[in-house]
């Protein structure tokens, strides 16, 4: 059960909300069994600049005696020198070389004092043979952490990971990050933490260049503070910067700015299209109208307000809150309005009746209480998102939060909502039927098949959905056009509002058309009364005198 809603979660929000200047405020514990990593999609040329992130010691510390095994330190900077020399900068190696090291600081051999502990900091790039897979990439199959292949994994060189013989680099790796020389393929930083005394840092070279032949797709930045028998506990704060080669956008939500702009444009046309056929025949009009243009219009700010959003995220960097917000509440405004308006349409207003009664308080109500606990959720959802995240080598158990929760009662409200759907649709076409009424059931089979259609469909990309899930190698790339999974129900919405707006469009006659009572032809005599026959959602079985339209069927 906590997996159906876990999914049905990621089903029906909307996407993350990572930011491209993203903000890191936290404690980095020394501690050898969990690390610090982020995540983000690149489109390259990019890069990603961590120069703005500062370390600092959150105590005094301890002074030592320990004096870690010299290192090959050039090797760790090979990046470094190889990204940041330019002809343009400097045209003896030998000299850049020996001034790098110099200014440098805390990152080279002669600036580390007796004691210091070191931070690693790694960028790697997860290929899409196993990005795009149930299960993942295996960072020690990238070089990071290591595993002796009985299920065993160290991300740091502890006393514990050198008893299982996963430190391979000796001494000198002791107290460190593992990083696998022969397997790891990315950018490797270090800070050097001296043992006492107030310290303060930032990574003088935190720029990460990402060049187009490192190609795109997702990329990892892993911190760690490994040394937990003498390393100090640190704070990070300051913003670092993720940049694709478009903008600050995740290059995985590119295509989704222009999807939604395109929804714009087309619920634009159908309200343009809905409010002249309501202008023309407003004498006409009948209250249901109304109800199609504030679902057509909310669904319209709903597409605007998401492509605003993204197009300031990839202008500025950051999520205008505003356009964040504003594009989720209209989202949840259109969910819940469109499902009180089908529940409407089935019951026959306007069609059978010109008013629901007292149906029409409690359908307002139910759909009050799911606009409610979907908002709440959505909005949970969006401020939970970590940017910063922590992994540990123990699997953590999943709990059933607050999310889920809310999730439980939403899909109950959607049954509710579903099942009064169809047993009032079935209702009034059985009353229909009854009468004779074959102009009114002709509308009301359509309406059936737009909704069965839309049902069928939903069922189908759902189950797809769960399969795809469930495939070792994924068929929808979640790391490149994930947000596809989402779009194809904005697009499923959009169709059946658009047949729905078709068979309920504004025209001549239809604040009588409730009235209109169609007969076959009985020769050349008819005889009738004026007593109006109760639709299937009159309460009353007293029988009211009123006058309506007979259309004779030759």
């Amino acid at each position: 059960m906590k997996s159906f809603l876990s999914l049905f979660a990621v089903l029906s929000l909307p996407a993350p909300t990572v930011s491209e200047f993203r903000r890191f405020d936290g404690p980095i514990n020394a501690a050898s069994n969990y690390i610090h990593f982020s995540e983000g999609y690149i489109v390259t040329p990019g890069y990603i600049d961590i120069s703005n992130l500062v370390f600092a010691s959150a105590d005094e510390g301890t002074p030592n005696t320990y004096v870690p095994e010299d290192r090959d330190w050039n090797d760790d900077h090979s990046a470094v020198m190889e990204e940041s020399r330019g002809d343009d900068r400097v045209a003896n190696d030998d000299t850049y070389d020996r001034q790098l090291e110099e200014e440098i600081g805390d990152d080279t051999e002669s600036a580390i004092v007796s004691g210091s502990t070191y931070v690693d900091i790694v960028l790697f790039h997860e290929p899409s043979e196993c990005a795009n897979t149930r299960l993942g990439c295996d960072w020690t199959e990238l070089g990071v952490g290591a595993n002796d292949g009985l299920g065993n994994l160290r991300w740091c060189c502890s006393d514990d990971a050198k008893g299982l013989g996963l430190c391979k680099g000796g001494a000198k790796q002791e107290g460190r990050l593992i990083v696998d020389p022969d397997k790891f393929n990315g950018q490797h930083r270090f800070l050097g933490v001296p043992p006492s005394g107030t310290w303060s840092r930032a990574v003088k070279f935190g720029m990460f260049d990402l060049k187009e032949k490192d190609g795109s797709g997702k990329y990892v930045m892993v911190v760690a503070n490994c040394n937990d028998d003498i390393g100090r506990n640190l704070t990070v704060t300051g913003e670092y910067v993720w940049k694709s080669a478009h903008g600050y956008l995740p290059g995985n939500l590119f295509g989704e700015m222009y999807f939604y702009f395109a929804v714009a444009i087309c619920y634009l046309v159908l309200l343009l299209w809905y409010v002249i056929k309501f202008q023309i025949y407003r004498d006409a009009a009948i209250p249901i109208f109304q109800w199609f243009i504030a679902t057509i219009f909310i669904g319209f700010f709903e597409a605007f307000f998401k492509c605003g959003d993204l197009w300031v995220w990839n202008v500025d960097g950051v999520r205008f809150w505003f356009s964040l917000y504003t594009g989720v509440l209209f989202g949840v405004c259109k969910r819940a309005i469109s499902r009180v308006l089908v529940v409407m349409l089935c019951l026959g207003w306007g069609v059978t009746c010109d008013t629901l009664g007292g149906k029409f308080k409690t359908l307002v109500m139910l759909g009050l209480v799911y606009a409610g606990v979907s908002a709440a959720r959505d909005v949970m959802t969006i401020i939970s998102i970590t940017e910063n995240e922590i992994l540990t080598h123990n699997e953590e158990e999943e709990i059933l939060d607050v999310v889920s929760i809310l999730t439980f009662v939403t899909a109950f409200i959607d049954v509710t909502f579903y099942l009064w759907i169809f047993d009032a649709l079935n209702q009034t076409m059985q009353y229909l039927e009854s009468m004779n009424q074959s102009r009114k059931l002709k509308r009301y089979l359509r309406l059936r098949l737009f909704l069965l259609l839309s049902v069928l469909f939903a069922v189908l990309w759902s189950v797809f959905g769960i399969v795809d899930s469930y495939n070792s190698q994924r068929m929808v790339n979640e790391e490149e056009n994930g947000w596809v999974l989402t779009a194809v129900w904005e697009v499923n919405y959009f169709v059946v509002l658009m047949g729905l707006s078709c068979l309920w469009a504004p025209e001549a006659g239809a604040k009588e058309y409730a009235y209109v009572m169609e007969l076959s032809t009985l020769g050349n005599d008819l005889e009738f009364d004026t007593n109006v026959v109760d639709s299937p959602d009159d309460d009353s079985d007293e029988e009211e005198e009123s006058s309506f339209s007979i259309i004779v069927h030759e």
